[in-house]
């Protein structure tokens, strides 16, 4: 094989691949074979039947490659959050530069730490009811507005928007932008979705429209990536939602707290959208059954109003015959009135007479009669007055207060005391009783 010259300095100068071989050789040599235990991340099958994946732990990550003829022999499909150990070859893949294990054999060694912590979670969740189907709720049939959580820069935003575009380009759609992979997108997440929450089934200010259903989306990726949407804290946040919720993250095969605890899972954000805007054109199908619904309908009712009209009309009769019965049966009724009417005026009237005629005779008897009372009322007034008893002698005595003497010990010896006879007053003195 060719060889490079040395540098002028004494230093080599490689050539990139050449570089790479020795790299490549280098790792051969020191390493391989090489048995590695760790956690599969991002697997893929391309349509070859090569897979490719990212194995890892707590201290880092490495690229493998498994190809077809190794990936026959597997016994388990693999998937990301899988704990495996696996034995290969450690090289250089020289078109890119990149370190890479090329897998020869792959067992399951138990799932990873990720995948443990979210079936933990997933059953404390669950025991606690979070997951009841009884608590979900169906999607509604024509939704005023929508409300959309995910990532200004996610490729989600674009194909909801697209679809729901295509099939319900009349329903307004409200973005709450949020992180949506990171450490901060658990309270990112949480936070846009409280803002949904806040317009959810009711206007806003200014006439704003309601939500009535929100889609919470992410495109697809590996556990981690998508580890944000296994958060508690948000997953007690989709619970709390006041109207449904549809969670599309990922792709079919990926699954999410979030998705449990959802009103109802799409397997993509583009499905999502899809189950909350049926297509127009089949709203306007079924507004055209409901139209040749609506018209038989009306027809069996006016049909059956006729035959009921019809049959009125035969128990009624020619109407001039019944009109001539009910003319007849007014003028009795009119009769017997004016007749009932005479004979309560005649008898009023002779009432009245005979009240005239006794009126003056009664009046003057009553007044006499009441004459008669107060004569008689007047002298038993007359004897009741004490200037008659002084004219019979009798005086009142009475202290210089007016007040009557009645007794003797009300008038001790020298008290003077005012003695009223019948023709006039006597100032007295009392003097003490003489003894004989």
């Amino acid at each position: 094989m060719f060889e490079q010259a040395p540098a002028p300095g004494g230093e080599r100068v490689w050539d990139v691949g050449a570089l790479c071989r020795a790299v490549d050789d280098a790792l051969a040599a020191r390493f391989n074979p090489v048995a590695v235990r760790g956690e599969i991340s991002g697997f893929s099958r391309a349509a070859s039947g090569h897979c490719y994946f990212n194995l890892k732990d707590a201290g880092g990550q490495i690229r493998c490659a498994m190809f077809r003829r190794a990936a026959l022999l597997l016994g388990f499909s693999p998937r990301d959050g899988d704990s495996v150990e696996l034995r290969g070859r450690l090289g250089v893949y020289g078109q890119r530069g990149d370190l890479q294990l090329v897998v020869e054999q792959l067992q399951r060694a138990g799932q990873g730490a990720l995948f443990e912590q979210f079936l933990r979670l997933k059953a404390r969740l669950e025991q606690e009811g979070l997951f009841d189907a009884a608590r979900k709720r169906p999607l509604p049939a024509a939704p005023r507005g929508i409300g959309l959580v995910t990532s200004l820069g996610a490729a989600a935003l674009h194909d909801v928007v697209s679809a729901l575009a295509r099939r319900a380009p009349h329903i307004p759609v409200l973005l709450a932008p949020a992180q949506v992979q990171g450490p901060l997108a658990p309270q990112s997440l949480v936070r846009a979705l409280e803002q949904l929450y806040a317009r959810a089934g009711t206007p806003g200010e200014g006439g704003a429209f309601p939500i009535d259903v929100i889609l919470l989306v992410r495109g697809g990726g590996s556990l981690e990536d998508l580890w944000a949407f296994n958060d508690e804290a948000l997953a007690r946040t989709v619970v709390q939602s006041p109207v449904p919720l549809v969670c599309g993250v990922g792709h079919e095969t990926d699954f999410c707290i979030a998705d449990f605890c959802a009103d109802l899972r799409a397997p993509t954000p583009t499905a999502a959208a899809e189950l909350v805007a049926a297509p127009r054109e089949a709203a306007l199908a079924a507004l055209a059954q409901l139209d040749v619904r609506l018209g038989r309908a009306l027809e069996r009712q006016l049909d059956l109003r006729h035959q009921r009209l019809d049959q009125a009309g035969a128990r009624l009769g020619r109407p001039s015959e019944r009109a001539q019965r009910e003319q007849l049966g007014l003028a009795r009724m009119a009769q017997r009135l004016q007749h009932a009417l005479l004979l309560k005026t005649q008898h009023e009237t002779q009432h009245l007479k005979a009240l005239e005629a006794n009126f003056a005779q009664k009046t003057a008897a009553h007044l006499a009669g009441r004459g008669e009372r107060l004569a008689g009322a007047a002298l038993r007034l007359q004897l009741l007055d004490p200037a008659l008893v002084l004219q019979r002698g009798y005086a009142l005595l009475q202290t210089p207060a007016g007040e009557l003497v009645r007794s003797v010990r009300q008038a001790p010896p020298a008290t003077a005391l005012r003695a009223r006879l019948a023709d006039g007053t006597l100032e007295l003195t009392v003097v003490p009783p003489r003894l004989l």
